[in-house]
């Protein structure tokens, strides 16, 4: 029979600590950077199929997906610059996220997608 010492049990918690931690501040970015990219994905979608729709109608559809994803203000105001052969369809906002000590952390986004009209 083999004596185990106590110690690693104890041990094992500052690195579960410190982990718990990190996945607590992470969620709160991933979340963020989440909804930064479902943003962006269907302004590529608006793109893609912006032969057959209106710049109203874009600027209306994804003013409304900011507004459902819950992005801050600024996001909702979408640029559209077509040319004979492309369109370009931007936003630029900040999102804020909080942080321990009353500190905040801003992240500014710019999602633009390009596609071709032909």
């Amino acid at each position: 029979m083999v004596a185990r010492r106590g110690a690693t049990r104890l041990g094992c918690l500052l690195p579960l600590l410190v982990l718990a931690i990190g996945v607590y501040f992470a969620i709160d970015f991933g979340q963020v950077y989440f909804r930064a990219y479902q943003f962006k994905d269907a302004m590529g979608s608006e793109a893609r199929f912006a032969t057959t729709i209106t710049d109203d109608q874009i600027t209306r559809r994804l003013a409304a997906l900011a507004d459902s994803l819950e992005l801050p203000p600024g996001a909702e105001l979408i640029t559209i610059v077509r040319s004979p052969r492309t369109i370009s369809i931007s936003s630029d906002y900040d999102e804020v996220i909080k942080l321990p000590m009353n500190k905040e952390q801003v992240i500014h986004f710019h999602p633009v997608a390009v596609s071709s009209l032909q």
